[in-house]
């Protein structure tokens, strides 16, 4: 018995260490690979998330530049509508009264005049 018991102790011996060794190797590298790739692609998905995060803080900003333009817009059209209807306002009276007609009907046609004595000169 004395000698199966050598046997086994060096059978085990023998192919302890290679097979605890290369199955833990393996594993071990194979769970190293898993981890580096995970790595990766952690990785990958914060720089996307950075990418993403930066893009929609562009869009953002550029939403707010277009919104103060628009509000400016808004405010100039309300003031020319303001400066419009004055003069709405002061045409109406000019051509209520029959005197201010022939006045407006004078500059009308001095201004047509003008205008036709530089569009023959240019």
């Amino acid at each position: 018995m004395n000698s199966r018991r050598d046997f086994r102790s060096h059978r085990t011996a023998l192919f302890d260490g290679i097979e605890e060794g290369g199955m833990r190797g393996s594993v071990y590298s194979s769970r190293e690979i898993h981890e580096h790739e995970n790595d990766q692609a952690v990785d990958s998905l914060h720089d996307r998330v950075s990418i993403l995060k930066r893009l929609t803080g562009d869009i953002h900003e550029e939403v707010e530049n277009h919104n103060r333009m628009l509000d400016r817009m808004g405010n100039d059209m309300d003031a020319s509508r303001g400066f419009l209807s004055g003069t709405v306002d002061k045409f109406k009276m000019v051509f209520e009264t029959k005197s201010s007609r022939r006045m407006a009907t004078m500059v009308a046609s001095f201004i047509a005049a003008f205008l036709l004595i530089y569009y023959l000169t240019k």
